[in-house]
């Protein structure tokens, strides 16, 4: 059983920035496809960034030029830095691995992002 757990929401202005982090127990997660999803109140879960097994990456279009997703195997951790934050980018944000040769999947509790305008 994989538990991640997601740290480093909290509230911020318009422009600021955050750094997420999630940690997984467990030995799979350097075989595991990375991902951090958002779900704003009254809306569906989306895709914000990805991040492959070998490194790769891709963002919503919502996105991109200013959030990035890295992970630390040595660690067993994904990140996501958040830049030039806006008030639409408030929602709770959930960790996800996937674990491919066994297509498990996992999600993280969640942890709030509020931007502020």
């Amino acid at each position: 059983q994989v538990q991640l757990v997601e740290s480093g929401g909290g509230l911020v202005q318009a422009g600021g920035s955050l750094r997420l982090s999630c940690a997984a127990s467990g030995s799979i997660f350097s075989n595991s496809a990375m991902a951090w999803y958002r779900q704003a109140p009254g809306k569906q879960r989306e895709l914000v960034a990805h991040i492959t097994t070998g490194g790769s990456t891709n963002y919503a279009d919502s996105v991109k030029g200013r959030f990035t997703v890295s992970r630390d195997n040595a660690k067993n951790t994904v990140y996501l830095q958040m830049n030039s934050l806006k008030p639409e980018d408030t929602a709770v944000y959930y960790c996800n691995l996937y674990y491919q040769w066994l297509r498990e999947n996992y999600w993280g509790q969640g942890t709030q992002v509020t931007v502020s305008s």
